[in-house]
């Protein structure tokens, strides 16, 4: 999909997921929105629609947005069916008016998953990512400053692979796009990356098996290998984390089976 750039604005159809609450019923709006700039983001797009539904007087379209830099992970939005829209490694925020044709029509619509309950519009509750990490995606044990820990020799493929899974921003772009709504690529970079540094070897055993269990209490389902949550990733997570995730769980308990 590409858009044509010698367009100074472009005519796009919105149909956008209106709820007021997450008790209300949901539905479809359509909004015909002209005077697209190409350059503009996307988000920058819903900004000048909630402009003049203000000036109507009537209620913006909410949807959740931070840096809008593409790190922050806010900017949860289906577009088209897709986790961010149609870019690979691309979030919403970072996703352009000029990858669409003038005369459009756009749907868009919140995450859609048991464990991400719709606050109103767009806006998901995702806090469900928040209590996984407080369940063990951290490192407790005094590390020392950034100098001591750039003093401990880590080899260099431990190091790029925990880097590349600490990259995720918890976006849960990757359980919107899951059939399953699995959690389990989000969890996996969280214990892949400290599993693989010696910082985090000391709570290696419990860390697994704290973050597994939260998130199958949180309601997300599990991974049959379909790996669209890799091709949604906005920032390419490889779904050898999951892989890795499995053998630590399974390590991990049958180190504490022993123990017993």
């Amino acid at each position: 999909m590409s858009g044509d750039a010698s367009h100074e604005t472009m005519r796009i159809t919105l149909k956008v997921w209106r709820q007021s609450n997450a008790e209300a019923d949901g539905r479809i709006e359509t909004y015909h929105v002209s005077d697209v700039s190409p350059h503009m983001s996307f988000l920058e797009m819903l900004d000048v629609v909630n402009e003049r539904l203000l000036g109507q007087g009537k209620d913006p379209i909410a949807f959740d947005h931070d840096c809008r830099e593409g790190i922050c992970g806010a900017c949860s939005l289906m577009i088209d069916g897709r986790a961010h829209g149609p870019e690979a490694e691309t979030t919403a925020c970072q996703l352009h008016m000029r990858h669409y044709n003038d005369g459009d029509t756009i749907h868009v619509e919140p995450w859609r998953a048991n464990a991400f309950p719709v606050v109103r519009d767009l806006v998901v509750d995702r806090s469900a990512f928040d209590r996984i990490i407080a369940a063990g995606g951290f490192v407790s044990t005094p590390a020392g400053s950034a100098c001591d820990a750039n003093s401990l020799p880590i080899a260099k493929e431990n190091a790029e692979l925990a880097m590349d899974a600490a990259a995720c921003i918890g976006c849960g772009a990757c359980v919107a796009a899951c059939p399953n709504a699995a959690a389990m690529l989000f969890t996996s970079a969280k214990v892949a990356h400290l599993s693989l540094l010696p910082q985090g070897q000391p709570e290696r055993d419990a860390r697994v098996i704290a973050m597994v269990d939260a998130m199958d209490d949180e309601g997300f389902g599990n991974c049959t290998n379909h790996f669209e949550c890799m091709a949604a990733c906005p920032k390419g997570i490889s779904v050898e984390n999951i892989a890795r995730m499995n053998r630590e769980y399974l390590r991990a308990s049958l180190v504490s089976r022993s123990v017993e």
